[in-house]
């Protein structure tokens, strides 16, 4: 069953959307080849051309699908954004809109970072987006209503 697009509480992208064998396909600009169009690669692809176009990350330093070790199992983190020394900065992980974010949710992005150590954990699904900054020196996080542009990292 092909995926619907829906809105998300994004802005809109005039994103390059093809249609082959009943299965809708998008173009991932960063990876430069064409993705099964699923719920969540819509917000992923979404949240990119946010961080991109409205908080000027540049396009060099953000990573998709990052392989990583955890517990000797290999996961994929879903957006690892870089800064110019090469250190992760910003950890994201997206869901499927109709996912909710909860504790779960959260306890995996914070999984993810434990290997990482980014100072930034962000969860999205589109719908509702978390931006914690991570303290790692004395354990902790704050919330922030919204995501800083990337020169204010």
């Amino acid at each position: 069953m092909a995926f619907t697009p829906t809105a998300l509480n994004l802005p809109q992208y005039p994103f390059r959307i093809t249609l082959r064998e009943k299965q809708h396909f998008i173009f991932d600009e960063l990876r430069k080849k064409h993705l099964v169009l699923t719920p969540e690669e819509w917000v992923r692809q979404h949240f990119i051309q946010y961080l991109i176009l409205e908080k000027k990350f540049p396009k060099s330093l953000i990573q998709l699908e990052a392989g990583l070790n955890l517990n000797q199992r290999m996961q994929r983190t879903d957006i690892v954004v870089f800064n110019h020394s090469g250190d992760r900065i910003m950890v994201i992980e997206c869901k499927a809109p109709h996912i909710q974010i909860n504790q779960q949710v959260f306890d995996q992005a914070a999984r993810y970072n434990s290997v990482h150590k980014a100072r930034w954990l962000v969860v999205t699904n589109g719908l509702k987006h978390y931006y914690a900054q991570i303290d790692h020196i004395n354990p902790g996080f704050s919330f922030l209503e919204e995501l800083p542009e990337y020169c204010h990292l």
